[in-house]
Parts: structure tokens; C-alpha cells; sequence
């Protein structure tokens, strides 16, 4: 979760990533790279407008590579974009809907934003898309958030407050394959600079508060044009299958800490266990009722927790689905 920037300036506007050069930054004070070698290579592979600067100011999603043109390990983004790459998930057109929950914290305290210090608010219940000074905390930083990311492009599709009181969440979507993932991480990027302005603390942590209080996740909605399209009911349930034979490998994969969030408690299923239903949200995957009406439609994977790469999520929600053969 660990986003950084660096800006520089161009002879004028650019509008096509393959039209930025490619820049460099000292991969041995990020613990990327050795002294001794320490150059990590940049290459853009996403623009932005920049809603902080504007006017024809950019903010260009990256990935990082050595300098002999390799990868390195914390760059998810290159795997991700060989499986979007493959023809077979290329024809069935991956949208993604991702619901990014986050929790403010208060800056020098680290104790969510609302809360009186050192003590807890009321149990939960009011604060769910909650609206009241006693109920919503944090609400200027989160609609400047929401027009920062419509300003800059991003498909952001709405915002609500979470169930936790000072937890809210964002969704980005329908994205097709790998720019959901660039998409995401703008706008994490966004809000990480938006509440350094308001001088709160973004928490992606999947369990914050321990006890009595929802943890925070990254529900990533999926479909293909198969699902999509008449008889797609009997394709979403062949999908969530193997989804249910991959779940151990998926679960390692779907952020840190998520055991902490998984525990069958807090409209979450246990991480261990899967199981899916029809508008269940105690189920690891949830299929909406219109779907099941429908005959037709997407599935949402309740299990990313909220500090999940979203490179890493899609691109392995799509390899199970379309590509892998059990």
C-alpha cells in the first residue's frame, strides 16, 4: 500500500502513456534495490488529469522494472497485464466494479476520526450511510475525494458511509480488465493526498478496531460478456465453482491481515469456508437477486480485503474463470 510520487516537467501537453518517457527513482531508500545499483526504472502506463494542479497537468500511473527491463517483485501490474493480454480473457471483455472501503483516522492518535479520544462511540447500527454530525465524520474530506476522481477521469461510481463509524468507502467501475486496477490505485493515490491536505490519516487496514466493529474490504463485482448474455446464470455458477476449488490460493492472495477480517462475523464469511448465495452477505460470493432473475448478469467475491492489489485481484479472478482448467 505504499504509493509514492515524484513530478517533472514536460515541453507540453501529452495525452498517450506511450508518449512519456521513461523516468527513474532510487529503488535503495524505498528497499527496492541495492546501493550499489540502485536505479528502479519507471515506465507510464496510465494518465490522469491531475485535479490537484490542473489545467493540462497529468498524474501517470507507473510500473517498475530493473534497468535491464525486468520486473521487480512489488511491480503486480506487468503479471496482471499478460493475463488481460490473453486472447481468451481479451474476448470476454472482464468488467470489474471495485468497493474500496477505508477508514480516517485522526493524525497524531491513530484513532478513527469521530471517535472520542481514548473511548469508543455508540455500537453500530446509525452510522451506515449515516447523515448527522453524531453520525457521519468526515464527510468534506470524502465528496472532495469524489469530484477529485471524476475531475481526473477515473470511473468513479459513487460513495457511501460504512458501517464503522469514520469508515466510508468508494466504488470504481464498470472497468474493463487491467485499467480497473490503474484506476483504483489513482484514486487511493488521490484520497492519500486529499487527507494529507486535511491533515487525517487513510487507513487500509482490514480490521482496524478490533472487536464489535466491521472490518474494511475490497468487494470486487465481476462479470464477462458470457455472464453477461443470455444463459450467463449457468456460466456465473460454473465461474464461482472454480472460484470455491481456488479459494486457499486466492485467500494468500487477497491482502495482509484479512484473517483478522474473515471471521465469519460482521457480514463476512468465515476464511476458511466457502460458500456463495443469492444475496447473501455472510457468503464469500454473493450473486444479486437481479442476476438470479435475470438469468443473467455478475457475481461480486466478498473476500479482498481493503489493502488488496487490485492488479493481483482482477487479473486472478479472471485466470480461475476463463483461463484455468481444473
Amino acid at each position: 500500500m505504499d504509493l509514492r510520487s515524484k513530478a517533472r516537467t514536460l515541453p507540453g501537453p501529452v495525452s498517450d502513456p506511450s508518449k512519456l518517457p521513461k523516468w527513474n527513482y532510487d529503488g535503495s531508500s524505498t528497499g527496492q534495490a541495492p546501493g550499489e545499483d540502485s536505479e528502479v526504472i519507471i515506465y507510464p502506463q496510465a494518465i490522469f488529469r491531475d485535479p490537484f494542479r490542473r489545467g493540462n497537468n497529468i498524474l501517470v500511473i507507473c510500473d517498475t522494472y530493473t534497468p535491464a527491463g525486468e520486473p521487480i517483485p512489488t511491480n503486480k501490474r506487468h503479471d496482471a497485464a499478460k493475463v488481460f493480454s490473453h486472447p481468451d480473457v481479451v474476448a470476454e471483455e472482464t468488467w470489474y466494479g471495485i468497493e474500496q472501503e477505508y477508514t480516517l483516522l485522526q493524525k497524531d492518535i491513530q484513532w478513527p476520526l469521530g471517535w472520542p479520544v481514548g473511548g469508543f462511540p455508540g455500537p453500530q447500527g446509525p452510522y451506515y450511510c449515516g447523515v448527522g454530525a453524531d453520525k457521519a465524520f468526515g464527510r468534506d474530506i470524502v465528496d472532495a475525494h469524489y469530484k477529485a476522481c471524476l475531475y481526473a477521469g477515473i470511473n468513479i461510481s459513487g460513495i457511501n458511509g460504512e458501517v464503522m463509524p469514520g469508515q466510508w468507502e468508494f466504488q470504481v467501475g464498470p472497468s474493463v480488465g487491467i485499467s480497473a486496477g490503474d484506476e483504483v490505485w489513482a484514486a487511493r493515490y488521490i484520497l492519500e493526498r486529499i487527507t494529507e491536505i486535511a491533515g487525517v490519516v487513510v487507513s487500509f487496514d482490514p480490521k482496524p478496531i478490533q472487536g464489535d466493529w466491521n472490518g474494511a474490504g475490497a468487494h470486487t463485482n465481476y462479470s464477462t460478456k458470457s455472464m453477461r448474455n443470455d444463459g450467463g446464470y449457468e456460466v456465473i455458477k460454473t465461474a464461482i465453482e472454480k472460484l470455491g476449488k481456488r479459494h486457499k490460493e486466492h485467500i494468500a492472495a487477497y491482502g495482509e491481515g484479512n484473517e483478522r477480517r474473515l471471521t465469519g462475523r460482521h457480514e463476512t464469511a468465515d476464511i476458511n469456508t466457502f460458500l456463495w448465495g443469492v444475496a447473501n452477505r455472510g457468503a464469500s460470493v454473493r450473486v444479486g437477486r437481479d442476476t438470479e432473475k435475470a438469468g443473467k448478469g455478475y457475481f461480486e467475491d466478498r473476500r479482498p480485503a481493503s489493502n488488496m492489489d487490485p492488479y493481483v485481484v482482477t487479473s486472478m479472478i479472471a485466470d480461475t474463470t476463463i483461463l484455468w482448467k481444473p
